[in-house]
């Protein structure tokens, strides 16, 4: 049978046919009002939208180093790796957030890392990632095969990552990775940390920011408030515009205070506006709007977790008391006091306590906001370090009963423990109650908080240049990390460094000799290990000399002048392992003085009388 079509059918068939082709031509294509195209990714939910340009990131990253790879010049290998580079910049506010360890592994410094989990489980990691890759790229005799072998491990982590990786986010997670980036920059992003051949650093920033605004755009439903998406727009742009600029006089004061506080502040006003709930707490306080603030800081996140929180200053009352009393050691001649003198930043003034120590007595202020304790960190709590205090023959010269008897007898104190505690005074409550007393040294009222935090305007040009180059020029800032500027690594303070700076047994530049403190070796024995010792806080340095493990230096001018010469080798010293992430600073003797009245901006309104009379 014969079906027969008139024209007029025909051209309707035609019409249909031809409609169908262009439709599925375009298929991923639909036309708004205003005559733009849609792509089908605008039908995928917000956390789909955002784990698809995730993974495209990821996979041009490791297709740029891949095509490094292939390269037989090292012109074009320096390209293929800045846009890989890019790229990794462009992803890190979600794989810092998702995946710590990885992140860390792919922008590790080139230093080899040892994890010392015990003396049966030592582990020596050759580090690869990024910042090798960068290293490797401008070394002067370049080594292309060894680049290349560093690159295709780098690759194939991303790889991984790209085949393994499934994101589950609440909206909570993204604010959280926002505000942990926004941190992230203004702590180690704009200071050079981990930027050390091209220096490149505020130009990443503006990178992260570009992409934080992506970010937010596309969650762009959640914000009841418009104006707050606006604000962050104009903020965003604000803050590129700022970064670019040269490194060495790069105004990172001005930047934290009229741009990082601003973005933490719009973060606390968005949290709001979307709704959202925490379901947990970590190292920093969701709601802090200044990040230079006893405020920002979550004090429960660097307790000891199996301690009861409750009738907290009941019991750091019970800890102070604890702190000053001498009837802890077997002599009834030593309490922590005796060391630690309130008057004197909480240090004792000594080049070593007496003979039987051969370590500076260090300042508790600030100590709480670490993750290991000691110069050579053999400790892992505040509670923890209290054992060591108590055995050490050379100050308690007890055991943990004693502490026990101490509140047992007294009827004062045992009714305190009876109360506070479920158990009792045990050493364990009674070790909680002194750590939760140091975890209140953290006042953050120095002169320079005050003043970024805009509360005050005083600082002179000289301390702002001084911040300007400790954060900068200087790299102080690459291990001395803000706002605590001790060695916790930030955002996440998960990690405590340990460097290698070669102090000398005594202050000497034409003979200098290493101290024979071995620090971190003791340990482990691991030889890796030698002469590493814990980054100390510098808040209240400038009343707290003299300096250094074994107090080798009276003043901070001659601390500084050690560093600008290059620490250890700088003087002489042979040390394969030393950690600075420089040979020398070549800092004039005006920017030595800036740096120091920088650092004595830092000293807490307790101890400024003290400071005035130094």
């Amino acid at each position: 049978m014969r079906f027969y079509i008139s024209l007029k059918q025909k051209t309707c068939l035609f019409c249909a046919c031809l409609l169908f082709i262009l439709t599925n031509c375009n298929k991923n294509k639909t036309t708004s009002a205003e005559g733009e195209y849609i792509t089908k990714n605008e039908l995928l939910t917000p956390l789909e939208k955002l784990e698809l340009n995730y993974k495209e990131t990821l996979k041009k990253a490791f297709e740029s180093l891949d095509k490094l790879q292939e390269e037989s010049k090292h012109q074009k290998m320096v390209v293929h790796y800045k846009v890989a580079r890019k790229q990794f910049k462009s992803i890190e506010p979600i794989l810092s957030f998702i995946d710590k360890n990885n992140y860390a592994s792919l922008n590790a410094p080139n230093l080899i890392k040892v994890m010392e989990e015990d003396a049966t489980d030592i582990k020596i990691l050759h580090p690869f990632g990024f910042q090798v890759i960068e290293e490797l790229l401008f070394e002067e005799e370049k080594d292309l095969e060894a680049i290349k072998t560093v690159a295709k491990k780098t690759a194939s982590r991303l790889k991984l990552l790209y085949n393994n990786t499934k994101l589950r986010f609440k909206d909570y997670h993204i604010l959280w990775l926002i505000r942990n980036q926004i941190v992230r920059i203004a702590t180690t992003g704009i200071t050079g940390f981990d930027s050390p051949a091209l220096g490149q650093s505020l130009k990443e920033s503006s990178w992260i920011y570009q992409e934080i605004l992506h970010i937010l755009k596309i969650y762009k439903e959640n914000f009841s408030d418009p104006e707050l998406m606006q604000s962050w727009e104009k903020e965003t742009q604000a803050s590129i515009t700022f970064l670019n600029h040269d490194f060495d006089s790069f105004d990172r004061f001005l930047f934290i205070k009229n741009h990082i506080n601003t973005q933490l502040a719009l973060m606390a006003k968005i949290q709001q506006d979307w709704g959202v709930k925490f379901n947990v707490t970590l190292a920093l306080n969701h709601e802090a709007e200044k990040l230079f603030s006893e405020e920002a800081f979550n004090m429960k996140y660097f307790s000891d977790y199996r301690f009861e929180m409750n009738n907290i200053d009941t019991k750091i009352a019970i800890g102070k008391k604890l702190f000053n009393d001498k009837r802890l050691s077997i002599a009834n001649t030593m309490a922590c006091a005796t060391c630690h003198i309130k008057e004197k930043a909480f240090t004792d003034g000594l080049q070593t306590f007496d003979k039987h120590q051969k370590r500076n007595t260090p300042t508790i202020t600030y100590a709480a906001l670490q993750q290991s304790f000691f110069v050579d960190a053999r400790a892992g709590s505040l509670e923890g370090q209290i054992v060591g205090v108590v055995t050490n023959h050379g100050e308690f010269n007890t055991n943990l009963k004693h502490l026990e008897n101490v509140v047992k007898k007294d009827a004062y104190y045992k009714k305190a423990f009876d109360t506070l505690y479920t158990r009792g005074g045990t050493d364990m409550n009674i070790r909680h109650a002194m750590a939760s007393y140091i975890r209140t040294l953290n006042k953050f009222d120095s002169k320079f908080d005050r003043n970024i935090r805009g509360e005050e305007n005083t600082l002179t040009a000289s301390e702002k240049n001084g911040f300007n180059l400790f954060t900068g020029k200087a790299l102080c800032a690459t291990c001395h990390f803000a706002p605590v500027f001790n060695g916790t690594v930030p955002p996440n303070f998960l990690d405590t460094e340990l460097e290698a700076i070669g102090v000398p047994v005594k202050n000497d530049t034409i003979n200098a000799k290493i101290s024979t403190d071995l620090g971190r070796y003791n340990q482990f024995k691991t030889p890796q290990r030698k002469h590493f010792f814990k980054t100390p806080s510098i808040r209240n340095a400038a009343v707290t000399a003299p300096y250094m493990h074994n107090g080798v230096y009276n003043t901070l001018e001659e601390v500084v002048d050690f560093y600008n010469r290059g620490g250890g080798q700088g003087i002489g010293i042979n040390l394969p392992n030393q950690t600075l992430p420089f040979d020398n600073l070549n800092l004039t003797k005006s920017e030595q003085k800036d740096l120091v009245a920088f650092i004595k901006t830092l000293t807490d309104a307790d101890f400024v009388k003290k400071l005035n009379r130094v």
